[in-house]
């Protein structure tokens, strides 16, 4: 495994995150892992040199958190990982709150780190933006978050550029250190990022690491759609919404590439991810996942494989999570059905 800077934080991270959503419990998502199915997985990610771990406290209604946490206390130093987590939406310890309000980000770190078993992340972030809460009320509320000592740094997720320009500047404004990292939504077929918030992000120093790196499988199949999964066939309308048409050309040219190097699809998707300078977040249900991640930071790309992989690209419109459907309510209003 290879290691890169996390931005300007000084954490040294594995080339590729392992994002936990997978794993906690069954009853949340029909493809979710139970603890019992999640421990070799998350063993074979820990041997394989991962060290980076990422989940949130939606994910399973907290049984994510609780599963990562338990594993890496009997498996690893703590001072030898990295763990991230999320907050936003309601939890167990805030039923009734949403957004990124000063109660609800307060609340939501003591309920995170307990169910972790820890006295500290090295990563907390927001899971979206909110549009009903004073940017100044949540710059403040995380550093409380970081002044106490609950998280070393925090991050964003799910923003446009100028939504992450006025955090920064409210953050900066009284000396805080603001968002150390971007969770962003990136991949092959989803590349719209490049146009203002990535190089935002490279310019500030900022560690990025995309959600959603395989376009939710589509990346992985290419060459073989006609190969389906338990969650591409749950969300094949968020996929199309997502990504467009199934059949897009630019992953013909993924299958190509993957020919010519002698690998599979996906970790062709990874490595062109790793040749833009992101770690890539990669989800996990089978040994296959963490193997193809693993092999991907051994790819070398070269300036005519990314031209390739490059070549076939149409702009789309921003299209981010299930809510961006109905333009007309507001996502806090609702809890959506999927998320990253």
């Amino acid at each position: 495994m290879k290691y890169v800077p996390l931005g300007r934080t000084g954490l040294s991270v594995s080339q590729v995150v392992l994002g936990c959503m997978s794993f906690g419990a069954s009853s949340w998502r029909e493809w979710v892992l139970d603890e019992a199915e999640s421990q070799p997985l998350l063993k074979m990610a820990l041997d394989a040199g991962i060290n980076f771990f990422d989940t949130a406290n939606v994910y399973s209604s907290g049984a994510s958190e609780e599963v990562i946490g338990g594993f890496l206390k009997a498996n690893a130093k703590r001072d030898d990982v990295v763990i991230s987590t999320k907050m936003f939406y309601p939890s167990r310890e805030t039923p009734n709150r949403m957004g990124l309000t000063r109660d609800n980000i307060l609340s939501s770190i003591d309920g995170s780190l307990q169910r972790l078993g820890t006295d500290y992340v090295d990563l907390y972030q927001v899971h979206r933006w909110d549009d009903l809460t004073p940017i100044e009320e949540t710059m403040a509320a995380l550093h409380e978050v970081v002044k106490s000592g609950k998280a070393r740094f925090v991050g964003a997720s799910n923003m446009r550029c100028w939504q992450l320009a006025k955090a920064q500047l409210a953050a900066q404004d009284q000396g805080w250190g603001g968002f150390a990292t971007m969770q962003n939504h990136y991949n092959l077929l989803h590349r719209e990022d490049e146009r203002d918030l990535i190089p935002f992000c490279k310019d500030q120093g900022m560690g990025l690491f995309p959600w959603s790196p395989l376009a939710r499988g589509r990346i992985a199949r290419a060459g073989n759609t006609g190969t389906q999964t338990t969650r591409s066939d749950d969300d094949a309308t968020i996929q199309d919404h997502l990504y467009g048409a199934p059949n897009d050309p630019v992953l013909d040219d993924v299958a190509a590439v993957a020919v010519g190097h002698g690998v599979s699809p996906a970790r062709i998707g990874l490595a062109w991810l790793m040749a833009k300078g992101v770690s890539p977040i990669i989800g996990a249900t089978k040994t296959g996942h963490i193997e193809d991640a693993r092999a991907a930071t051994d790819v070398v790309l070269s300036e005519d494989d990314i031209d390739h992989l490059e070549q076939s690209y149409t702009p789309r419109p921003f299209a981010e999570l299930p809510w961006d459907m109905d333009k007309n309510e507001d996502p806090r209003l609702k809890t959506p059905e999927h998320f990253e």
